[in-house]
């Protein structure tokens, strides 16, 4: 998503911004990327990301030969849960992003970062984008709430309150944990995508772990910078989709009137998993002062 992108589409791309994917472009170095990222994460993953994620992979096989081609996976993700994933050049107006999803249609980067990139990068790429959204997209049950947060987002748009259901989307699609018998486990592609916040969300002692709530959620800012100073758990994939299904026209006036709550506080009614020491986050204000 970005809110401050012209409407019109950059040269190349179609009026809904998508281009080709151009499989057959990739040089093998690319495809040796994919791979590398691939089989790091997948080795971390084991015992830290949520069933559904790691069902997705299976289904989807994206492992191959390097980097998926889109035609071929969306064969099974359309057959699964009516899915596709389309290409883009790159971040794309909220307008149009919101509109993709309403439609079962997840917009992806085709580029893949570089080799000396592995750890991090910036803007969204084919790895973070496929690997780390697209299998949960395969579960009927998240298929149905990324759906209902695009038609959601639709209507933010005209009601002024996109800045609150951002923060939704961040909190579970690109940083969420899920509540199991066998402990937390990751969903969020931001978390999976990554090595370094695989192990973070999950084990360092620094960020709150809270219960899910959505007005709560909504009323929480994020970073975009570094590693998350809270996280929010959902009980179940379904509790999740029932609370995107329900009406917000009364929760956003009552926003309106609200103050956000600091990021790393734990505020009156917080269901706390973890306390978090917030010590990671002192250090890093103190080596930037």
């Amino acid at each position: 998503m970005a809110d401050d992108l012209s409407l019109i589409p950059p040269p190349g791309a179609r009026a809904d911004w998508t281009i080709d994917q151009g499989w057959e472009g990739y040089s093998q170095a690319e495809h040796d990327v994919w791979i590398t990222l691939y089989e790091r994460q997948t080795k971390l993953l084991v015992g830290r990301a949520c069933d559904p994620f790691l069902k997705g992979l299976d289904a989807l096989d994206l492992h191959r030969a390097g980097i998926p081609d889109f035609r071929r996976i969306n064969e099974e993700l359309t057959r699964l849960t009516g899915w596709s994933v389309v290409a883009v050049p790159g971040l794309v107006p909220d307008a149009v992003f919101f509109d993709h999803l309403a439609n079962r249609r997840f917009p992806a980067g085709q580029f893949i970062r570089r080799a000396d990139q592995l750890d991090y990068l910036q803007e969204p790429d084919v790895f973070h984008d496929v690997f780390g959204h697209v299998p949960m997209l395969t579960d009927p049950t998240f298929a149905d709430y990324m759906a209902a947060y695009g038609q959601g987002g639709l209507r933010a748009l005209g009601l002024g309150q996109l800045h609150n259901l951002a923060r939704l989307y961040w909190y579970t699609v690109e940083f969420g944990l899920l509540q199991t018998p066998a402990g937390l486990r990751i969903y969020g592609a931001g978390i999976v995508s990554s090595r370094a916040e695989s192990i973070f969300a999950l084990d360092d002692p620094s960020p709150n772990r809270l219960g899910f709530d959505l007005e709560r959620v909504m009323r929480t800012p994020y970073r975009i910078d570094d590693f998350q100073q809270v996280y929010f758990v959902i009980p179940s994939l379904q509790a999740l989709l029932d609370s995107t299904l329900a009406d917000f026209g009364a929760l956003y006036p009552r926003l309106q009137g609200q103050t956000d709550i600091p990021i790393d506080a734990i505020a009156p009614g917080d269901k706390v998993f973890t306390q978090g020491t917030q010590a990671y986050a002192r250090e890093q204000r103190a080596s930037a002062s």
